[in-house]
Protein backbone atom coordinates (compact mmCIF):
# COMPACT_ATOMS: atom_id res chain seq x y z
CA UNK A 1 0.00 0.00 0.00
CA UNK A 2 1.43 3.37 -1.05
CA UNK A 3 1.29 6.06 1.59
CA UNK A 4 1.80 9.79 1.14
CA UNK A 5 3.35 11.31 4.21
CA UNK A 6 1.25 14.46 4.18
CA UNK A 7 -0.30 15.25 7.58
CA UNK A 8 -4.08 15.16 7.30
CA UNK A 9 -4.82 15.46 11.00
CA UNK A 10 -2.50 16.71 13.73
CA UNK A 11 -3.15 17.15 17.44
CA UNK A 12 -0.73 19.03 19.67
CA UNK A 13 -0.97 19.07 23.46
CA UNK A 14 -4.61 17.99 23.30
CA UNK A 15 -6.03 17.84 26.81
CA UNK A 16 -9.53 17.32 28.18
CA UNK A 17 -10.41 17.84 31.85
CA UNK A 18 -13.64 17.07 33.63
CA UNK A 19 -13.28 19.04 36.83
CA UNK A 20 -10.24 17.56 38.56
CA UNK A 21 -10.13 14.52 36.27
CA UNK A 22 -7.74 14.69 33.33
CA UNK A 23 -9.24 12.32 30.75
CA UNK A 24 -6.66 12.97 28.02
CA UNK A 25 -3.36 14.66 28.76
CA UNK A 26 -1.07 16.41 26.26
CA UNK A 27 -1.81 14.09 23.32
CA UNK A 28 0.32 14.66 20.23
CA UNK A 29 -0.75 12.63 17.21
CA UNK A 30 -0.10 12.92 13.48
CA UNK A 31 -2.14 10.98 10.92
CA UNK A 32 -0.98 11.09 7.30
CA UNK A 33 -2.96 10.53 4.13
CA UNK A 34 -3.49 6.88 3.29
CA UNK A 35 -3.13 5.56 6.82
CA UNK A 36 -5.48 3.18 8.56
CA UNK A 37 -4.57 4.34 12.06
CA UNK A 38 -5.92 2.36 15.02
CA UNK A 39 -6.19 3.66 18.59
CA UNK A 40 -6.02 0.97 21.27
CA UNK A 41 -5.57 0.61 25.01
CA UNK A 42 -7.36 -0.62 28.14
CA UNK A 43 -10.74 0.68 29.28
CA UNK A 44 -10.42 4.17 30.71
CA UNK A 45 -7.23 4.90 28.76
CA UNK A 46 -8.72 7.97 27.07
CA UNK A 47 -9.46 6.61 23.60
CA UNK A 48 -13.15 7.50 23.58
CA UNK A 49 -12.56 10.97 25.03
CA UNK A 50 -9.92 11.63 22.39
CA UNK A 51 -12.31 10.41 19.68
CA UNK A 52 -15.05 12.72 20.97
CA UNK A 53 -12.66 15.68 20.92
CA UNK A 54 -11.88 14.91 17.27
CA UNK A 55 -15.57 14.59 16.35
CA UNK A 56 -16.78 17.73 18.10
CA UNK A 57 -18.69 15.92 20.83
CA UNK A 58 -16.30 17.36 23.44
CA UNK A 59 -14.50 20.69 23.39
CA UNK A 60 -10.84 20.26 24.39
CA UNK A 61 -9.67 22.05 27.53
CA UNK A 62 -6.41 22.96 25.79
CA UNK A 63 -4.27 22.04 22.81
CA UNK A 64 -4.98 22.10 19.10
CA UNK A 65 -6.52 19.96 16.36
CA UNK A 66 -5.76 20.77 12.74
CA UNK A 67 -7.31 19.27 9.62
CA UNK A 68 -5.19 19.83 6.52
CA UNK A 69 -3.48 22.67 8.36
CA UNK A 70 -6.71 24.40 9.42
CA UNK A 71 -7.70 24.73 13.08
CA UNK A 72 -10.57 22.42 14.04
CA UNK A 73 -10.65 22.13 17.83
CA UNK A 74 -13.93 23.23 19.36
CA UNK A 75 -15.90 23.00 16.11
CA UNK A 76 -19.37 21.49 16.15
CA UNK A 77 -19.76 18.01 14.66
CA UNK A 78 -21.60 19.28 11.59
CA UNK A 79 -18.82 21.78 10.89
CA UNK A 80 -16.22 19.00 11.08
CA UNK A 81 -18.28 16.90 8.66
CA UNK A 82 -18.43 19.83 6.22
CA UNK A 83 -14.63 19.85 6.23
CA UNK A 84 -14.61 16.39 4.71
CA UNK A 85 -14.65 14.18 7.80
CA UNK A 86 -16.91 11.15 8.00
CA UNK A 87 -17.93 10.04 11.49
CA UNK A 88 -19.29 6.69 12.60
CA UNK A 89 -20.00 6.36 16.29
CA UNK A 90 -20.28 3.05 18.15
CA UNK A 91 -24.09 3.18 18.16
CA UNK A 92 -25.50 3.13 14.62
CA UNK A 93 -27.13 6.44 13.69
CA UNK A 94 -29.69 5.65 11.00
CA UNK A 95 -33.20 6.58 9.86
CA UNK A 96 -34.89 3.33 10.86
CA UNK A 97 -38.16 4.09 9.07
CA UNK A 98 -36.42 4.65 5.73
CA UNK A 99 -35.01 2.10 3.32
CA UNK A 100 -31.32 1.38 2.76
CA UNK A 101 -31.71 3.14 -0.61
CA UNK A 102 -33.13 6.27 1.02
CA UNK A 103 -30.54 6.39 3.82
CA UNK A 104 -27.54 6.18 1.48
CA UNK A 105 -29.06 8.51 -1.12
CA UNK A 106 -29.78 11.22 1.46
CA UNK A 107 -26.13 11.19 2.50
CA UNK A 108 -24.88 11.41 -1.08
CA UNK A 109 -27.30 14.19 -2.02
CA UNK A 110 -25.85 16.52 0.59
CA UNK A 111 -22.85 17.18 -1.62
CA UNK A 112 -23.65 15.63 -5.01
CA UNK A 113 -26.05 16.09 -7.88
CA UNK A 114 -28.86 13.58 -8.34
CA UNK A 115 -26.95 11.80 -11.09
CA UNK A 116 -23.79 11.64 -9.00
CA UNK A 117 -25.75 10.47 -5.96
CA UNK A 118 -27.33 7.69 -8.00
CA UNK A 119 -23.87 6.51 -9.07
CA UNK A 120 -22.65 6.71 -5.47
CA UNK A 121 -25.61 4.64 -4.29
CA UNK A 122 -24.75 1.88 -6.77
CA UNK A 123 -21.08 2.06 -5.76
CA UNK A 124 -21.93 1.67 -2.06
CA UNK A 125 -24.39 -1.17 -2.64
CA UNK A 126 -21.79 -3.06 -4.65
CA UNK A 127 -18.88 -2.31 -2.31
CA UNK A 128 -20.73 -3.49 0.79
CA UNK A 129 -22.57 -6.30 -1.02
CA UNK A 130 -25.93 -5.06 0.25
CA UNK A 131 -27.83 -4.71 -3.03
CA UNK A 132 -30.30 -7.36 -1.83
CA UNK A 133 -31.17 -5.09 1.12
CA UNK A 134 -31.75 -1.92 -0.91
CA UNK A 135 -35.54 -1.76 -0.37
CA UNK A 136 -35.51 -3.02 3.21
CA UNK A 137 -36.26 -0.63 6.04
CA UNK A 138 -33.09 -0.13 8.06
CA UNK A 139 -34.99 -0.77 11.30
CA UNK A 140 -35.61 -4.35 10.13
CA UNK A 141 -31.94 -5.21 9.59
CA UNK A 142 -29.68 -7.35 11.76
CA UNK A 143 -26.96 -5.60 13.76
CA UNK A 144 -24.10 -6.50 11.42
CA UNK A 145 -26.10 -5.35 8.40
CA UNK A 146 -26.89 -2.05 10.12
CA UNK A 147 -23.19 -1.49 10.80
CA UNK A 148 -22.37 -2.01 7.12
CA UNK A 149 -25.21 0.28 6.00
CA UNK A 150 -24.09 3.04 8.35
CA UNK A 151 -20.53 2.87 7.05
CA UNK A 152 -21.93 3.02 3.52
CA UNK A 153 -23.85 6.16 4.52
CA UNK A 154 -20.69 7.76 5.91
CA UNK A 155 -18.66 6.92 2.80
CA UNK A 156 -21.40 8.05 0.42
CA UNK A 157 -20.49 11.63 1.38
CA UNK A 158 -16.97 11.04 -0.07
CA UNK A 159 -15.01 12.09 3.05
CA UNK A 160 -11.23 12.58 3.06
CA UNK A 161 -10.94 11.30 6.63
CA UNK A 162 -13.19 8.76 8.37
CA UNK A 163 -13.39 8.37 12.15
CA UNK A 164 -14.72 4.99 13.26
CA UNK A 165 -15.60 4.02 16.83
CA UNK A 166 -15.53 0.21 17.22
CA UNK A 167 -16.85 -0.59 13.73
CA UNK A 168 -16.53 -4.36 14.25
CA UNK A 169 -18.50 -4.40 17.51
CA UNK A 170 -21.16 -7.10 17.41
CA UNK A 171 -20.12 -8.37 13.99
CA UNK A 172 -19.49 -12.02 13.31
CA UNK A 173 -18.63 -14.20 10.34
CA UNK A 174 -19.12 -12.87 6.82
CA UNK A 175 -19.95 -9.29 7.85
CA UNK A 176 -16.66 -8.94 9.73
CA UNK A 177 -14.62 -10.41 6.87
CA UNK A 178 -16.38 -8.10 4.43
CA UNK A 179 -15.69 -5.05 6.62
CA UNK A 180 -11.99 -5.95 6.86
CA UNK A 181 -11.63 -6.19 3.08
CA UNK A 182 -13.59 -2.98 2.48
CA UNK A 183 -11.40 -0.98 4.86
CA UNK A 184 -8.23 -2.38 3.30
CA UNK A 185 -9.44 -1.44 -0.18
CA UNK A 186 -10.66 2.02 0.83
CA UNK A 187 -7.43 2.91 2.64
CA UNK A 188 -5.81 3.31 -0.77
CA UNK A 189 -7.71 6.58 -1.18
CA UNK A 190 -9.31 7.37 2.20
CA UNK A 191 -7.67 7.92 5.58
CA UNK A 192 -9.12 6.21 8.66
CA UNK A 193 -8.79 6.63 12.42
CA UNK A 194 -10.29 3.61 14.18
CA UNK A 195 -10.94 3.14 17.90
CA UNK A 196 -11.19 -0.61 18.45
CA UNK A 197 -10.81 -3.31 21.13
CA UNK A 198 -10.70 -6.35 18.87
CA UNK A 199 -6.97 -7.08 18.51
CA UNK A 200 -7.43 -9.63 15.74
CA UNK A 201 -9.41 -7.10 13.71
CA UNK A 202 -6.74 -4.44 14.33
CA UNK A 203 -4.05 -6.83 13.17
CA UNK A 204 -6.02 -7.42 9.97
CA UNK A 205 -6.45 -3.75 9.06
CA UNK A 206 -3.97 -1.41 10.77
CA UNK A 207 -1.12 0.37 9.02
CA UNK A 208 -0.34 2.30 12.21
CA UNK A 209 -1.23 1.79 15.88
CA UNK A 210 -1.25 4.22 18.80
CA UNK A 211 -1.56 2.86 22.34
CA UNK A 212 -3.29 5.05 24.92
CA UNK A 213 -2.89 4.66 28.67
CA UNK A 214 -3.98 6.94 31.49
CA UNK A 215 -4.94 9.62 29.04
CA UNK A 216 -1.58 9.78 27.30
CA UNK A 217 0.07 8.25 24.24
CA UNK A 218 2.13 5.33 25.53
CA UNK A 219 3.43 3.78 22.30
CA UNK A 220 3.18 4.10 18.53
CA UNK A 221 4.24 1.93 15.62
CA UNK A 222 3.09 -0.82 13.30
CA UNK A 223 0.91 -3.59 14.70
CA UNK A 224 3.89 -5.97 14.69
CA UNK A 225 6.07 -3.46 16.53
CA UNK A 226 3.41 -2.80 19.15
CA UNK A 227 2.71 -6.48 19.74
CA UNK A 228 6.42 -7.20 20.12
CA UNK A 229 6.72 -4.81 23.08
CA UNK A 230 6.50 -6.63 26.39
CA UNK A 231 5.37 -3.50 28.26
CA UNK A 232 2.40 -3.08 25.92
CA UNK A 233 1.56 -6.78 26.09
CA UNK A 234 1.81 -7.12 29.85
CA UNK A 235 0.61 -3.79 31.14
CA UNK A 236 -1.73 -2.27 28.59
CA UNK A 237 -3.21 -5.04 26.50
CA UNK A 238 -2.98 -8.01 28.80
CA UNK A 239 -6.08 -10.15 28.70
CA UNK A 240 -7.52 -8.32 25.69
CA UNK A 241 -5.00 -10.15 23.51
CA UNK A 242 -6.12 -13.51 24.86
CA UNK A 243 -9.82 -12.74 24.51
CA UNK A 244 -9.48 -11.60 20.90
CA UNK A 245 -7.21 -14.42 19.83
Amino acid sequence: MTQVNTPLLVTKGLTKRFGGLVAIDDVNLTVSQGQLHCLIGPNGAGKSTFFKCLTGQFKPSSGTVTLEGQQAQGLQTQEIVRRGVGIKTQTPSLFDGLSVHENISLSALRSQSRAQAADTLEEMLSMFQITHLVRREVGQLAHGQRQLVELAIVLAAKPKLVLLDEPAAGMTGDDRVRLTQILRDLARRTTFIVVEHDMQFIGDIATNVTVFNRGRVFAEGSFAEIMARSDVQEIYLGKEVDVAA
